[in-house]
């Protein structure tokens, strides 16, 4: 090394060559390029981005829950002049459309409610005379909530006398309907940073030992979040084994997402998981905010995306025990499948793993 070279690399201040040019400017870009200082400079801005759209993401789902379409069954003399006036309060009083779905008897409606077709139950004897709102805090407190208040105030103002009654309450333990989503949260969230975790400290695993070890954290992890929810604090009675499987389940999907994410991306894999995973998934997912007191796209995308799925099937095993659907372990499954076929047929792109033959490094 010349000692101008010496001098150009250790002085802050660019020097001249021989002939008196200054060194081009590409020299500090190239430096700064191949420098620690370039990704901690792309680190600094994501992380302030970051940092406003999870502000942003959420506020926008939670903020200010506004109820759009609200499928609602009704039964009795729904279609009299008395039920409709209290009908077409309820609407203009919400600022929605109640999705109507007439049944014909109580019991039918009741039915559709454990079913998760609708939200509330209208029924009017009597030519509407009287009016009894079913609602289901199960289904979703903040609907429940809406729903009851606005029943209230809008048979007032049509002298309507007006019932309301909670079908479907919330355990005691969880009087705001927020513990399920708390525990997806951690499943997701514990999830994939279990997945970094081993890119991190276990690189060297190969394709089908690090998805053996995802699956062993996420049913490890599924229980240990099951056992504490449950049996240390009592905040909710859980179907033990269907929920630490859907928890297990949502855990090892969301590893394999980020999985997935590090084989096409590298190190930068952190960004997509979480926008997908966090940045919508969560506040879409309708365990704060139920879908229909959503913003209408995120009230449809959420439940197609890992976090919604899990919500949904924990929701229904804890509350609506006997209803269970297929769909959300369908959503996890297919973003589980996915991912894994990535990871495998794209395995040589993967930053971890060791040659075939070879052992761990002790």
């Amino acid at each position: 090394m010349s000692w101008d070279d010496l001098a150009w690399a250790t002085c802050p201040i660019p020097l001249t060559e021989q002939h008196g040019h200054p060194r081009p400017h590409a020299d500090h870009w190239t430096a700064f390029r191949e420098s620690p200082f370039l990704p901690a400079t792309v680190l600094l801005l994501i992380v302030a981005a970051a940092a406003g759209l999870f502000a942003g993401s959420y506020t926008y789902a939670m903020a200010n829950p506004t109820p759009h379409s609200i499928p609602t069954a009704v039964t009795g003399a729904h279609d009299r002049p008395a039920a409709r006036r209290f009908i077409d309060g309820m609407e203009r009083a919400l600022h929605a459309s109640l999705k109507l779905h007439p049944y014909g008897s109580r019991e039918d409606a009741v039915r559709a409610v454990d079913e998760q077709k609708v939200f509330a139950v209208v029924d009017a004897p009597n030519g509407g005379r009287t009016i009894t709102v079913d609602v289901s805090g199960a289904s979703g407190a903040t609907v429940a909530q809406v729903l009851g208040e606005t029943a209230v105030k809008v048979g007032r103002a049509t002298g309507t006398p007006v019932t309301v009654h909670d079908l479907k309450p919330l355990q005691q333990g969880d009087p705001r309907g927020l513990a399920i989503f708390y525990i997806s949260l951690a499943a997701v969230i514990v999830g994939f940073v279990g997945a970094i975790q081993l890119s991190v400290h276990a690189k060297e695993l190969n394709p089908l030992e690090r998805i053996a070890f995802t699956v062993a954290y996420a049913l490890l992890g599924g229980f240990v979040i099951a056992a504490v929810v449950d049996w240390l604090l009592g905040a909710l009675q859980l179907p033990f084994v269907e929920s630490w499987l859907i928890l297990a389940l949502t855990m090892f999907t969301s590893g394999m997402v980020f999985t997935m994410f590090n084989t096409l991306l590298g190190r930068w894999a952190m960004l997509p998981t979480w926008g997908l995973m966090v940045l919508l998934g969560n506040p879409s997912s309708g365990g704060a905010v139920s879908w229909p007191l959503l913003p209408s796209p995120l009230g449809t995308i959420g439940r197609w995306l890992p976090p919604g799925g899990s919500v949904n099937a924990q929701h229904t095993a804890v509350y609506f025990r006997g209803h269970q659907h297929a769909f959300p372990f369908l959503v996890l499954a297919g973003w589980t499948v996915v991912s894994c076929a990535v990871f495998l047929i794209w395995r040589h792109r993967h930053p971890g793993g060791r040659p075939t033959g070879a052992a761990p490094a002790g």
